[in-house]
């Protein structure tokens, strides 16, 4: 009997119990709920990784501007721009999260990861893993089925959804899962995975889903390169050895209760925080307006 990911404490005991690693029991998961086999489910990940690095390279290399004009190439000034704040390769991390989830808000294809609108944190992360330190597409997509535990656990306990738990749903638990993929592929030990979930979840508890006029652009995009770096620094703090205090599963826990006394302004309404500006009512009133005049056209 597979496991059933309700919970962090729970996993760790399955696969100790069961001499198996957290991909292996993500996989038996995946067989068992699905009745698929081990190669079809690989092959999944396969084209999932493939449309993830796609993603990023269509982003440097078409035009990324949105019809709201709010998404103009953004990624591809971050990439090319000549002065690296820390060093080159985290630079390509950042332009590689805002590249793929700019293709997401330019209507190109992505892989929700765990949502459309965090689509752009794992693709840059394990694009840029795998690069620094030479793994094989096969670790790779084993961090793959461990993001995927991850995202499940936080399902059954909170949400992944931005208009239930606000964007710490979404951004957040995507940093999460990549955060616990880096430590994964880096042969941390499951505390040391779990630890790096734990500490995302206290960086980004609270977030509120707030697109302005109500488009998965702004903030979104940039938010996506954020929880990137987040994840990135989450997994080095915990693969050394500190842990998060807070166990993950009751990070998850925190939040779901956040989610709950969120007020309904901050869940993707586009009624507060950043949305609710001067500058984002206005713009939302100039994208509505763009509409309305588009429509005659489109009904000719």
């Amino acid at each position: 009997m597979a496991y059933l990911f309700e919970t962090f404490k729970g996993w760790k005991t399955y696969c100790e119990s069961n001499d198996v690693s957290l991909a292996e029991s993500v996989l038996a998961y995946e067989i068992q709920q699905k009745g698929s086999s081990s190669e079809s489910i690989y092959a999944g990940l396969t084209k999932a990784y493939s449309v993830m690095k796609e993603a990023v390279e269509t982003g440097f290399s078409q035009d990324m501007t949105s019809n709201s004009g709010m998404i103009n190439n953004g990624a591809k000034k971050v990439y090319n721009y000549e002065k690296p704040v820390l060093s080159k390769e985290f630079q390509n991390l950042i332009a590689r999260a805002l590249s793929a989830k700019e293709v997401n808000s330019c209507m190109g294809r992505v892989v929700a990861a765990p949502t459309a609108g965090a689509s752009g944190i794992l693709p840059g992360v394990l694009y840029t893993l795998q690069e620094l330190h030479g793994l094989t597409d096969q670790q790779v997509y084993d961090g793959m089925l461990v993001a995927a535990g991850i995202a499940l656990i936080i399902e059954h306990t909170s949400s992944l959804a931005g208009a239930v738990g606000g964007c710490q749903a979404e951004t957040g638990s995507a940093a999460a899962m990549a955060a616990g993929a880096i430590v994964y592929c880096l042969k941390g030990s499951h505390d040391q995975v779990f630890d790096a979930v734990g500490i995302t979840i206290q960086c980004m508890l609270g977030l509120v889903c707030d697109p302005v006029a109500g488009l998965v652009e702004v903030p979104c995009v940039v938010r996506n390169a954020s929880a990137a770096a987040i994840a990135n620094s989450s997994a080095q703090i915990a693969l050394a050895g500190l842990n998060a205090v807070i166990p993950a599963d009751e990070c998850v826990q925190a939040m779901a209760e956040v989610a709950e006394s969120m007020e309904t302004r901050y869940k993707e309404t586009a009624m507060g925080g950043l949305a609710a500006t001067k500058t984002g009512q206005a713009i939302a009133k100039r994208v509505l307006i763009q509409d309305i005049e588009i429509l005659p056209d489109q009904e000719e």
